[in-house]
């Protein structure tokens, strides 16, 4: 069975950056939920992803994400991340 260890991290971006931001985070693989927030701090978009999430499926994503840079100047893209935990190694003679 493998374990995973998740955390998160807030990026600040200005409008203009946010669609090559997200990209880029979507492109990375390990990233399994984004939520972008305006500067009042309220989300106005929540995106869980997945592994099988590619391509033709984020063309709607990519059109809301483009619409936002309209409304603020500033937002907070939230990211939560995976990656499997490696096995405990036991230590040599143990």
């Amino acid at each position: 069975m493998s374990e995973h260890r998740s955390w998160s991290e807030e990026i600040r971006v200005e409008a203009g950056q946010l669609a090559d931001t997200v990209k880029g985070l979507v492109k990375e693989g390990n990233v399994r939920h984004i939520v972008i927030r305006n500067t009042e701090g309220r989300t106005v978009l929540d995106l869980p992803l997945n592994a099988g999430l590619i391509g033709a499926a984020l063309l709607p994503v990519w059109a809301a994400i483009a619409s936002l840079a309209a409304y603020a100047a500033r937002y907070t893209v939230v990211v939560e991340r995976t990656e499997p935990t490696p096995p405990a190694t036991r230590p040599p003679g143990a």
